[in-house]
């Protein structure tokens, strides 16, 4: 800092140089004495004005908000994850599940971006030694790698596993979040 600059005691703003020690600082929106401030103020406006743009922008490209059912990962540790649903078929409804999505520490991932039709979706989740971390009473079947099985009934007959999932009640919103902790649910 320069000597003969004096400091604002309210904000610790610096004059700029060229400006008398007797004029205020320089803030943006209010005018200065000296030519220098008000210079110093045109690049500050010009980047205001490009943040709002670039804001407008993004807020216009985002386009109307959609449904996802998204489950967030607030432990530690990582999770695996499956789902299951009713898919609506015109010849007869049947129940689907889908996995694995590893979701990391701290992070979350959306399992279903399209509309939510189901009030009720379940989840299958476990930690990295393969123990289930929630208490599920719907029994569907799950795949040892990535997978979509139709049918929740024979699992061990069809080379899957069957295991309980946890029911997740939407209440029939467009989007729900689930978080999980190391214990199960938050």
């Amino acid at each position: 800092m320069r000597e003969d600059a004096t400091v604002s005691p309210i904000d610790g703003n610096v004059p700029l140089a060229g400006c008398s020690r007797a004029a205020p600082p320089c803030h943006p929106g209010r005018r200065a004495a000296g030519r220098a401030c008000e210079a110093a103020s045109v690049p500050l406006r010009r980047h205001l004005a490009a943040a709002v743009f670039a804001l407008l922008a993004w807020v216009a490209a985002a386009g109307p908000a959609r449904a996802e059912f998204t489950v967030c990962n607030q432990s530690l540790d990582v999770v695996n994850l499956a789902v299951g649903q009713e898919v609506s078929d015109p010849a007869e409804p049947f129940w689907q599940t889908e996995g694995w999505w590893t979701v990391g520490a701290n992070r979350c991932v959306k399992v279903i971006r399209d509309e939510l039709v189901n009030r009720f979706i379940y989840v299958y989740a476990t930690d990295v030694f393969g123990q289930p971390l929630l208490r599920g009473t719907t029994d569907m079947c799950v795949g040892n790698r990535r997978f979509v099985i139709r049918g929740s009934d024979e699992c061990w007959v069809r080379g899957y596993r069957q295991v309980p999932f946890y029911e997740v009640d939407t209440l029939k919103t467009e989007r729900w979040t689930l978080f999980l902790g190391s214990g199960g649910l938050q």
